[in-house]
């Protein structure tokens, strides 16, 4: 039987976990926390996964929430006007449902089950010194850790990363209160609100400790009216400010807001991280070989809401790749030729939101203003978002996406 260390107990490393458990691999998880750890302490992301990833928990039997968590059936673009209305305001319809769980339910729920079924898991912070001791005694260590002294091993690849500082600075709050958009109250939606020059307000709706909540999300351009977070320690303080800067540039949003609370006194998080690509092979001191998962080799911003999506997609393409690979052993061409495997589906992730990091093109503005005015095209920017790859077809070139608009006008 072969063994196999995780380090890291977030989406991607406990997915992989249960999923090599399941095929009867003999698995030791380490996690820097418990369970009971994890539960009570801060939201660690805004996760909200649609069908693709969400499929890859089914396909595994993990999908414990499905019928707790909100349906999210749209996701809506309003763009703010010089005088704060919305100069555009539509909602495309997603072929698949989407979802978003607190990942401190979904983590420590997937940490027990990893216990009950007999997992080995290890409640202790790993560094690098510990790794070059596991790789001589497993056949596989990965690490699935994306914060830490152990990112420092994977090397930056600057071929796939343009940015090397932060783009974003970002402020997230869990609050229950929120009131529905009065001109689509029928079904959930993610709302994306963009502030020319300024950033954007995410809202979504999600299933936390305390069951149904909305999920407040500033990502805003650093240095600029939004970057006002660092620092703020209270969580109370960090709900005002969050409400504070809804008021003054998405006044349809904070309309709705006026009564909200925090769901506890963890429901807030705030930061800022530059977009980063490594290269997937981690080097030990005693030359042992360890590979990144996830965010440790792929760390995109998460203006596009992709970081869970590809976290579980990352963790679908390991493990085919392991299970697939029988007894040979993992060396450095077939660490290489894994992460490989997943980029042909994370480039894509990567390219469409570093493109959403800078300031659009005319012909990115005509596509998201016909949107509102053609319901598949609001469509197909909704999809996009469970697909990424799509956007090669009609949002990059401009000859593209006049092509597709063309395509779907109503003819005169």
């Amino acid at each position: 039987m072969r063994k196999i260390l995780i380090v890291g107990a977030g989406q991607s490393g406990l997915q992989i976990a249960l999923g090599l458990q399941s095929e009867g691999y003999d698995v030791t998880l380490m996690s820097n926390r418990t369970a009971d750890e994890i539960r009570q302490g801060r939201v660690m992301s805004t996760q909200c996964m649609f069908h693709t990833a969400l499929q890859h928990e089914r396909d595994l039997g993990l999908n414990f929430w499905e019928e707790q968590a909100p349906r999210i059936e749209g996701l809506g673009v309003s763009v703010a006007g010089p005088e704060g209305q919305r100069a555009i305001d539509w909602v495309g319809r997603l072929d698949g449902h989407a979802q978003s769980v607190d990942q401190r339910v979904k983590m420590a729920g997937w940490m027990e089950t990893f216990a009950q079924r007999g997992g080995q898991l290890v409640i202790h912070g790993a560094a690098v010194s510990d790794l070059d001791y596991f790789s001589r005694t497993y056949d596989l260590v990965l690490v699935a850790a994306g914060k830490g002294e152990l990112v420092s091993m994977f090397e930056r690849d600057a071929s796939r990363s343009p940015f090397d500082t932060p783009q974003r600075a970002l402020a997230v709050a869990y609050v229950h209160g929120l009131g529905p958009r009065p001109e689509h109250p029928d079904y959930d939606a993610v709302r994306c609100n963009l502030v020319p020059g300024v950033g954007e307000l995410f809202v979504m709706p999600t299933f936390t400790l305390s069951g149904r909540a909305d999920i407040l999300f500033w990502e805003g351009i650093p240095g600029g009216p939004l970057d006002v977070f660092q620092g703020v320690k209270d969580p109370a303080e960090h709900l005002s400010l969050t409400l504070e800067l809804m008021e003054r540039f998405t006044p349809w949003e904070y309309a709705r807001a006026t009564k909200v609370e925090l769901t506890d006194g963890g429901g807030t998080l705030s930061g800022r991280y530059a977009p980063t690509v490594r290269k997937p092979i981690g080097r030990l001191p005693g030359g042992g070989l360890v590979l990144g998962v996830a965010d440790v080799v792929v760390a995109n911003d998460p203006i596009t809401g992709q970081g869970a999506n590809s976290a579980s997609k990352c963790a679908a393409s390991y493990l085919k790749s392991i299970t697939e690979h029988g007894d040979k052993p993992f060396d450095a061409e077939w660490m290489q030729r894994t992460f490989e495997g997943y980029w042909q589906t994370a480039q894509h992730v990567t390219k469409w939101t570093n493109a959403m990091l800078g300031v659009p093109p005319e012909h990115v503005l005509n596509l998201i203003g016909a949107a509102g005015q053609l319901q598949p095209v609001a469509d197909r920017f909704a999809n996009g978002f469970n697909n990424p790859a799509d956007f090669e077809n009609f949002f990059y070139e401009q000859e593209k996406a006049a092509a597709y608009l063309a395509s779907v006008a109503p003819s005169a």
